[in-house]
């Protein structure tokens, strides 16, 4: 399974959250502890948002994450208060540019962790879903690009919460159609540059691991000395697939079937379950 990292506060450099920190993100590409697999070399990608465009930039390769020094100089000359980060362990789908997450459709980006039990029963019929004016955006072959872009077509840009739940509801209503019992797992990162959403829900109840951290004033208490607190920002959060830095208590596990959302005036964790789409 992939590891993922979503930040979102007042703005940082990237290398800062991929690289610094204790057990990061980039570490993890090949020492991951939760994920189903340890190394994850089968290409990244970062996606970031910054006042000077229209749309998010993306940069990805199928190079592995620990050894590719475009990212490291890419990173340590980037700035962002809201940006995503994937490192890839394929499954199934080609190790190709075109498969590495995030993916972006305008000022949306999304990355996923996680798989579609039996999709080549039902892929067919998921892209017949997809509505045909987004259909053309489609690049890779991967399932998450086709999670995104039947997102977009249940109303993703207007009601995220609502356009995955249909999104998951349609893959679960034709997986089982198609004798597989749990067809969904995963979790789901996703922004507009203005807020972050992160999904954890899976069929089974047994979703891959996702976390976010305490609030950095909270941590600054539980750790008085630590001078890498008293640089972080207040409003800093981060979500993650795997906890990155040393701090025991930093981190606080999603709930399963969950959903979170940050963004300016706004902190939310709530409930969250399919919907058949009409």
């Amino acid at each position: 399974m992939c590891r993922w990292l979503a930040y979102w506060g007042s703005p940082v450099r990237l290398t800062d959250v991929l690289y610094t920190p204790v057990h990061s993100l980039i570490d993890q590409s090949l020492h991951s502890k939760l994920g189903a697999e340890t190394t994850n070399g089968d290409g990244f990608g970062i996606g970031w948002y910054d006042d000077g465009t229209d749309e998010p930039g993306v940069f990805h390769s199928t190079e592995p994450a620990w050894n590719d020094t475009n990212l490291r100089e890419v990173s340590a000359h980037t700035t962002s208060p809201l940006f995503f980060a994937h490192i890839r362990a394929a499954i199934g789908s080609s190790v190709q540019q075109t498969n590495c997450h995030p993916f972006r459709h305008q000022r949306w980006l999304w990355m996923h962790n996680g798989f579609i039990d039996g999709l080549g029963d039902i892929k067919r019929e998921l892209a017949f879903e997809v509505d045909p004016a987004l259909w053309l955006n489609i690049k890779g072959t991967t399932d998450t690009e086709l999670m995104f872009y039947l997102a977009l077509t249940y109303g993703l840009e207007d009601d995220p919460p609502g356009a995955v739940a249909r999104m998951i509801g349609f893959v679960e209503a034709r997986g089982r159609a198609h004798g597989h019992q749990f067809p969904f797992q995963g979790t789901i990162a996703t922004s507009d540059g203005d807020s972050l959403w992160a999904f954890r829900y899976s069929s089974a109840g047994r979703t891959r691991s996702l976390y976010f951290n305490r609030s950095v004033p909270q941590l600054r208490k539980m750790y008085p000395d630590r001078a890498v607190l008293r640089e972080a920002a207040d409003d800093a959060r981060l979500v993650v697939s795997e906890p990155i830095g040393d701090l025991p208590g930093a981190w606080v596990e999603v709930p399963e079937a969950t959903y979170g959302v940050v963004g300016k005036d706004r902190e939310e964790l709530l409930s969250f379950a399919p919907r058949t789409p009409a």
